[in-house]
């Protein structure tokens, strides 16, 4: 089964070192919480290029990392508008595949900024969707985030009217602290809130999220960001 999670929001300009910590404490937090050590030799993090070429071994640490992201900072397609992107894979296991991607540090008008997360892994695997999105919370601080699969989002738009690049919920959902205060009473099975005002909802299976995703729409929590974008959360 494969599951997604992720988070997104807008401009927020960051330095190579700032964006550089985000990733180490995600690599490490995202190890630590599917069974293994950052530092094990299952988790040999690999660098996806962009350019076709094979993918290349990242070296553990802050400052492999800060140098892979200094680089595409100097490739000629790089825009301070777009941000900066990375791409990683680690196979610690057999039968599990983590894919992480990211878009961070930038000032884009109309597309939103992420960081996405799959998860690949036996159905009857035990993956900790809820504490895996909270991870991605705490560290890249976005406006809203997921946890989802591809039925699930075709249901989304199918039976409630979702917009693809809109805010929306999963299974589990995080919004930022403006979009939490939207939150109508008795959403989901359970709440979080996390350090800085944000909430973590878990909402169930397709129908709840369904209904969940309704009553939010409604009450303004998953209202889009204006457009030209002019900040990083509601």
């Amino acid at each position: 089964m494969r599951r997604v999670v992720r988070g997104f929001w807008g401009p927020r300009v960051e330095t190579v070192e700032e964006l550089a910590q985000r990733w180490e404490l995600t690599l490490h937090q995202v190890a630590r919480l599917l069974g293994d050590t950052a530092t094990g030799p299952g988790w040999a993090w690999r660098r996806v290029r962009a350019s076709g070429a094979d993918d290349a071994p990242l070296a553990p640490g802050r400052e492999p990392l800060a140098e892979v992201l200094g680089e595409a900072r100097t490739a000629d397609d790089w825009s301070d508008r777009v941000g900066t992107g990375l791409r990683l894979i680690a196979v610690p296991e057999a039968g599990v595949r983590v894919k992480i991607s990211g878009l961070g540090g930038g000032t884009p008008e109309f597309l939103l900024q992420s960081v996405v997360m799959a998860v690949e892994a036996p159905d009857d695997a035990e993956v900790p969707e809820g504490e895996l999105l909270a991870v991605l919370a705490r560290v890249w601080e976005p406006d809203f985030g997921d946890v989802s699969d591809d039925d699930l989002l075709d249901a989304l738009e199918d039976e409630a009217g979702h917009t693809v690049g809109d805010p929306v919920v999963g299974r589990y959902g995080y919004l930022s602290p403006a979009r939490a205060a939207l939150v109508p009473a008795g959403i989901g099975a359970g709440r979080q809130e996390l350090p800085g005002g944000g909430v973590l909802l878990a909402l169930g299976g397709t129908a709840e999220v369904v209904a969940a995703y309704a009553a939010l729409h409604a009450s303004g929590a998953l209202h889009p960001l204006p457009r030209p974008l002019d900040r990083a959360v509601l």
